[in-house]
């Protein structure tokens, strides 16, 4: 035990937990996608199917055939003829001949033989068979092929990944019901003192009702893991090693509140050196609030000691119990997506519509000790889009776009 006048800086506390705590592989269980949210996965996906299985249209219009629209203008339109309609959710049993078109809703099929969809807006009806095409498209435009968004075999996300909407809006979207996710880790929450009292009753001088039960119970199931409330236990020694013997046979991480100071009732220390190797690494950190906090591993078992205070229970709680329980997880996450906004610098130019406000996809990465902010485009019909990028970045609506190396904000997912 080091004690106070002993402490350890916050960088020396946590290389002695990411030296003394190892690395395991957490169990596997199968789940519902509707059940998977905020879980993560414990294999790669990859897609049964092409996303989409047909080629549709990403706009209202006439699907054409582009060539059929080239040197197309206001003053020198092209002239087609409408040969039937698309209806939603059904094929096309006409292939499209030159010099015709079909009427399309947004997500239709497109039927054989057309490659690109007109806009209403470019479109003029000269009787109800006869349409003048006022503009050119180009073959693909407006329109997602088949496999545009996810290809057979492809992998849509790797093992490791902590689910999003998107991310299972995407394992539904290629007929997966089904995955493989790491079980949550189980954490004993252990409250200790003579002076807490549960919550229901009045309070005599002297006592406090539990809180950091609840406030670690919280903490935990937010990152990831089960919390497993262990009760109220007094100042005894036997009664203490007791329940914390039996939560290291239960649990993968165990964490007691209160008893972590040097003083003649603080059990904690002595407790976790008693139950199994190497037992406390470090007592005392140089941390406000958070001083008194106790560092250990029994036989593997992550084992803290938290100050009684709720202010220094959250502290500790982020900057050494939140990285450990984040790998008994399983889970492959940055570190500074943990924040709701964060500011990096455009990898590369993006232009925009003057007078709209865009928001555009980007995916963040360090580097050389930089973030960066990748934008990830492709047409809004695209969920690969979505899975790929970790926020967004807002063009406002008086910027033609933004240039690269500018500073911006990301709002992150």
């Amino acid at each position: 035990m080091l004690g106070r006048e002993n402490a350890v800086s916050v960088d020396e506390a946590r290389e002695l937990i990411a030296r003394h705590v190892p690395v395991r592989t957490p169990p596997v269980e199968k789940l519902e996608i509707g059940d998977c949210y905020e879980r993560v996965l414990a294999e790669d996906l990859s897609s049964p199917e092409d996303l989409p299985a047909f080629s549709r249209s990403t706009v209202d219009g006439f699907a054409v055939k582009s060539s059929d629209t080239f040197g197309a203008s206001e003053t020198l339109p092209s002239y087609l003829n409408v040969s039937q309609e698309i209806v939603m959710g059904k094929e096309s049993l006409l292939a499209l001949k030159g010099g015709t078109a079909a009427k399309i809703p947004t997500g239709g099929m497109l039927p054989e033989g057309a490659d690109a969809v007109v806009m209403f807006e470019h479109v003029q009806s000269v009787d109800g068979s006869l349409i003048e095409i006022l503009k050119p498209v180009a073959p693909g435009e407006n329109v997602i092929s088949a496999g545009d968004d996810i290809r057979k075999g492809e992998i849509v996300l790797k093992r490791g990944s902590l689910l999003r909407p998107q991310d299972v809006a995407a394992i539904a979207g290629v007929g997966v019901q089904e995955v493989a996710i790491y079980e949550r880790p189980k954490v004993a929450v252990v409250s200790t003192g003579d002076e807490i009292v549960p919550l229901g009753g009045p309070l005599r001088p002297g006592q406090v009702r539990d809180i950091n039960s609840y406030n670690l119970a919280g903490l935990i199931f937010e990152n990831g893991g089960e919390p497993v409330k262990k009760g109220i236990i007094q100042d005894v020694y036997e009664d203490i090693r007791n329940v914390v013997e039996e939560s290291l046979k239960e649990c993968s991480m165990v964490l007691i509140s209160g008893g972590s100071s040097v003083g003649v009732m603080d059990l904690t220390a002595k407790i976790i050196d008693s139950l199994g190797s190497p037992g406390v690494i470090f007592h005392g950190v140089a941390l406000k609030p958070g001083k008194p906090t106790i560092g250990g591993v029994v036989n593997g078992v992550p084992v803290f000691g938290l100050p009684g205070h709720p202010a220094a229970v959250t502290v500790c709680f982020d900057i050494f119990i939140k990285p450990v329980l984040s790998m008994l997880t399983g889970v492959n996450r940055k570190e500074f997506l943990s924040r709701r906004t964060l500011t990096a610098r455009l990898a590369k130019n993006v232009s925009s519509v003057h007078g709209r406000e865009e928001h555009v996809r980007v995916a963040v990465e360090e580097r050389d000790g930089e973030l960066w902010a990748i934008p990830v485009l492709g047409k809004s019909g695209l969920i690969r889009t979505l899975v790929m990028a970790d926020g967004t970045v807002i063009i406002p609506p008086h910027k033609r776009g933004l240039q690269e190396g500018e500073v911006v904000e990301v709002e992150l997912f």
